[in-house]
């Protein structure tokens, strides 16, 4: 790695990221609390002896984790990419990785450059509950849920909302998002033993799930949007759950979008099912256009038949 007094004109450098976030308190930076991006930061900052500030694509609740997390920072450290990252595998605690590293242009911002955000959200219907090397990511849900009325009740949803029924206001902030997937798919649970029990069953059957895929099956929400506000994605799940449990109707779902705050009727579903899989972004020559797009307040527009409505 080069001294970082060999220039004085920063590079902006892209992390890609990953961590279990059962043991943080959320991404962002908390006094006197342990957070991802305090971690990171103080690695970044030893050893580029340079302090380090990053940017995050999604600022994860506490609890929630990342395989596909996105980061960028600033620095007139020059670093050798390759021995960055095995030196941060060797400082990072075994919660957190930099899975990779990389140059960035420097209209790269990875909040407000990114034109979509993956999730998944973990359930498994299994009547014991999630298996011990699971249980940090999967939640246990009743056996037996109506999954053609859970994937009926998330159709409803898809498009250009406004989702304020679905999130924790944030003074300032627009709850205007548009959903572009939120999609249920069976696979077997993933233990060793219960996987071949699972393997009879169909990986994408409908109805009532039973028998043998009832007795193991992970069930995963896909929900991807061009950003999300707080607790969205829980409230979302949490909401789809009922319908699947038969204590509400996709009906109620779509009733929800036409409300203006938070609902009292939603329950959002917990923070350790939840993963952020990957971040989207467009072409280096589009960059600052996104940026600047993302940073405008978004409405519903009045036109009628606009926009997928």
């Amino acid at each position: 790695m080069q001294d970082p007094a060999a220039t004085s004109v920063a590079v902006r450098v892209r992390l890609a990221i990953a961590y279990d976030g059962t043991d943080f308190t959320g991404w962002a930076r908390q006094p006197g609390l342990r957070t991802v991006q305090g971690v990171l930061e103080e690695s970044l900052s030893k050893v580029l002896r340079e302090p380090i500030q990053l940017t995050v694509a999604g600022r994860t609740d506490a609890g929630v984790h990342a395989e596909g997390q996105v980061a960028h920072f600033d620095t007139t450290a020059l670093p050798d990419y390759d021995k960055l990252l095995h030196r941060l595998a060797r400082f990072l605690p075994k919660d957190v990785r930099v899975t990779g590293i990389r140059s960035a242009p420097p209209e790269f911002d990875a909040r407000f450059s990114a034109i979509r955000r993956h999730y998944a959200y973990r359930l498994t219907t299994a009547p014991y509950g999630a298996p011990p090397l699971l249980a940090r990511s999967v939640v246990a849900c009743r056996p037996g849920v109506d999954l053609d009325a859970m994937r009926e009740a998330s159709r409803k949803l898809l498009g250009l909302h406004d989702f304020a029924a679905f999130c924790r206001r944030r003074e300032g902030a627009t709850t205007v998002r548009e959903l572009q997937r939120f999609e249920w798919v069976t696979t077997p649970l993933g233990h060793p033993g219960v996987a071949r029990i699972g393997a009879a069953g169909s990986s994408h059957g409908g109805g009532a799930l039973g028998g043998p895929e009832r007795e193991a099956t992970m069930l995963t929400a896909y929900v991807s949007a061009d950003a999300f506000c707080w607790s969205m994605v829980r409230s979302l799940v949490g909401a789809v759950l009922a319908v699947g449990e038969g204590r509400r109707t996709p009906e109620w779902v779509e009733s929800l979008l036409a409300e203006r705050e938070r609902s009292s009727s939603v329950t959002v579903a917990p923070a350790h099912g939840l993963s952020l899989i990957a971040v989207d972004y467009p072409a280096d020559a589009d960059l600052a256009a996104r940026n600047a797009e993302t940073r405008e307040m978004r409405t519903i527009p009045s036109a009628e038949g606009c926009c997928g409505d």
